[in-house]
């Protein structure tokens, strides 16, 4: 088998939401790009350095926005992608008809350009402290062009 039959993204120039990282130095816990998700490393396994080629890396990562099982395999020296992940709280002030949210960033700017998340279940406890007159912060994960609003927690003052 060749290396290129091996399945691996590897990171291009034009990737400005993601930082290269070699195979062999990723670890459990970090976040990886899969098939051109933003995943976080559950498992990882190194195979050693074989008489006809180099040491192999499997990586098993969860989808942080699907919550999707993925798995990659890349030589030890391959660069891969691994995405730069930002988690902020923002302070809930409306929830239209259609499901969109109204949040205030720390800076005193609204946005209104995200709904409720498709987790029925979060959705439901966002609409539930919000309709109970709580003050209510969302926490926003965003990643490769992508946002999704992950937990919320009332605002103690």
């Amino acid at each position: 088998m060749s290396d290129a039959d091996d399945d691996y993204d590897a990171a291009d120039a034009g990737a400005a939401d993601c930082t290269p990282i070699e195979a062999g130095s990723v670890r459990k816990g970090q976040f990886l790009k899969i098939k051109g998700r933003p995943c976080k490393v559950v498992d990882m396994s190194k195979a050693k350095v074989g008489k006809h080629g180099a040491a192999k890396c499997q990586f098993t990562g969860i989808d942080i926005f699907t919550s999707k099982k993925l798995e990659c395999v890349a030589p030890a020296g391959a660069q891969l992608a691994q995405p730069i992940v930002e988690r902020n709280d923002l302070q809930l002030t409306d929830i239209n008809e259609e499901g969109f949210v109204s949040l205030m960033t720390d800076n005193a700017e609204m946005r209104e350009d995200l709904k409720l998340p498709d987790d029925q279940a979060l959705a439901d406890k966002i609409q539930g402290l919000f309709d109970e007159g709580k003050d209510v912060a969302v926490t926003l994960l965003k990643a490769c062009g992508q946002e999704q609003i992950i937990d919320v927690k009332t605002i103690t003052t």
